[in-house]
This record gives structure tokens, sequence and C-alpha cells, in this order.
């Protein structure tokens, strides 16, 4: 709640059209040196061959329009655009389930947060205060170290997909294709669910707690990486309706989370963490992990394939221009 009062009254409001009105001339002169000026733009765009109309534009003094007052952002109303399509957006957005980059963006966040982070946070109070390690319920809290090492660990390679595709990149005589970013995540592909069985293993035996904070570290080490760099490779796979795109996968990873943390501490404590948390989850962080060799063996010709089909069409109409589908 205090956030979304924070963000009412400081976040200004950015939707607004961004259309430049220009000014008439000033004078027959001015109106003479413009028109020269563009007829010899036109000469310009028809002599090269990938000149483009679009990307002539008239140039003068341009009217600004009048700043908005910090009162009148705070409106919880604005005005109708009737160049949004709003049935049509909903539909789009759905639309991007479809799209395998985006799906996988979707399983990923949404497993990574069911499965384990809501495991570990519902599991290891109940645990911890039980024999042999009786702590007690003010410590259990301190789980929160484990996730401050496992992602302070992985900060270091927060940039490490855009040094590598940087990299291949120059190599490719410049040309970027999105999965060239995918490399650095072979490590994490097996981190992540090798947390899961250590996890899960230690709890079962009731070994050392060192086991269950080296599990959850393990665990958000990898998480980090498919968080950000499954994210940055669909943006960068389909970088047109961008909002659109996100809409669905905010959607999406909710759905999953939710579905895979419904009951789920009645049926770890019915079948054990060895079963649930070593076995049928990190089998099925594993199976999502795996997705990574498959987009990075055939994640173009998937790009490909999708471009002539219907999903292309949709996604196109309304593509900002620029952008591409």
């Amino acid at each position: 709640m205090a956030l979304f009062i924070a963000t009412f009254f400081l976040v200004p409001e950015t939707m607004y059209k961004r259309k430049v009105r220009m000014s008439p001339p000033s004078s027959v002169a001015s109106d003479e040196a413009l028109h020269e000026k563009h007829a010899h733009v036109a000469a310009e765009a028809v002599d090269t061959s990938h000149a483009n109309s679009a990307n002539v534009e008239l140039s003068g003094p341009a009217i600004q329009p009048a700043r908005h007052s910090y009162v009148s952002t705070l409106k919880p109303w604005s005005g109708v655009d009737p160049d949004i399509q709003f049935f049509g957006m909903i539909l789009r957005s759905f639309s991007y389930f479809f799209v395998p980059q985006v799906l996988w963006v979707i399983t990923s966040f949404g497993i990574y947060i069911g499965c384990a982070a809501l495991a570990f946070n519902y599991t290891f109070p109940i645990l911890i205060v039980q024999p042999p390690y009786l702590w007690t319920q003010s410590s259990a809290g301190l789980l929160a170290i484990a996730f401050i090492i496992g992602y302070g660990l992985s900060i270091p390679f927060a940039n490490s997909s855009d040094r590598l595709a940087a990299r291949l990149t120059v190599k490719n005589n410049g040309i970027r294709e999105a999965e060239m970013r995918l490399g650095v995540m072979l490590p994490a592909m097996l981190v992540g669910p090798a947390g899961l069985v250590v996890y899960g293993m230690v709890a079962q035996k009731q070994l050392h707690w060192v086991g269950l904070f080296a599990g959850v570290a393990m665990l958000d080490w990898s998480a980090l990486f498919y968080f950000t760099f499954t994210l940055a490779y669909a943006m960068d796979s389909y970088n047109a309706n961008m909002s659109e795109m996100l809409i669905a996968m905010n959607i999406g990873k909710n759905a999953i989370s939710f579905g895979l943390g419904y009951s789920l501490l009645d049926w770890i404590l019915s079948k054990g963490f060895a079963t649930v948390i070593a076995g049928a989850f990190a089998a099925v962080l594993l199976v999502n992990n795996l997705m990574l060799l498959l987009f990075m063996w055939k994640g173009k010709s998937i790009r490909v394939f999708l471009s002539k089909t219907w999903l292309a069409k949709m996604h196109g109409s309304r593509a900002v221009r620029g952008d591409y589908a």
C-alpha cells in the first residue's frame, strides 16, 4: 500500500501524444528557403537506393506543448486514445503465450518462484525450529542471508550475456543474433536444480543447516541468470509491442507460481522433502532449464518460422515504427 501511495504522488504520467506540431513559416523568404531545403533532401533520397521516404521530415521551429502542472498529473483519469485497440491489445497479449521464447520466460519465472522460493520460505521456518536444529522462531528469518549470498555471488555476472553477445557480434561481421547471449547460462542450467536437490536431501536427512543455506544460495545464484537473461533473450527476439508481451509474461508467471504453490506445504509434509523438493521440483526445473540447449540450437529457426505465421501478422499490425515482430 505504501508503494502504491508513493507511486501515485511521485511517478509522473507518461502517456502523452508526442507528435511535434510545426509552426507555419513566418515569411515568404523563409518558405522559399525551406522549400529548397526539402527539394534538396528529396533529390538525395531519390539517388540513394536504400532511402525511405518516412525518414524525410520537415524541419522548422517546433511548437512545444505547455508543461503539465503537478496537480494536473494527479488526476485519476485521462483522455481516451482512439488509436489504441482495447480488446485487440488484450487478444494480442494472450497470443504471446504461443511464442516459445516468451513462454520460456513465463515458465522460468513461475517455476523458480513456485517450486523454489515458496518451498524454501514455507518449509525452513518449520524445519529449523525442530530437532536437531532447535533454532528459535525469531531466527528463522536468517534464511535471508542465503538469498543475499546467492544473488550477491551472481551480481558480477549481471552483464556477462551482453559482453558475450557483443563479442560474438564482432566475430559475425557486426550481425547480432538474439541467441548469442545464451551461452553464459550453461552453468546456471545445472546449478539451480542441483540446489533443490541439496536442500531437499539435507532437509530429509536432517543434516547440518549449512547444507540448507547452500541449496538456497545455489538456487538463487541460478535464478538471476534465468530471470534476467531469458527476459533479455525474448525482448531481443520480439521487440515489437513489448508492453503487450510483458503483460503476457506477468499474467503467466503469476498463474504458474500460484498453481505450484497451492497446497505446497501439505504436499511436502505428506510426501517428504526428498520426494517433492529434491525429486519432483528439481526435475521440473531441470526440464525448463534444459530448454536453453534447444534455443541455442534452434532458436533462430523458430523465430524465422514464426515470422511466416498468423502470429507475426497479428503482432506486426500494431508494431511501433522502427521495431519488428
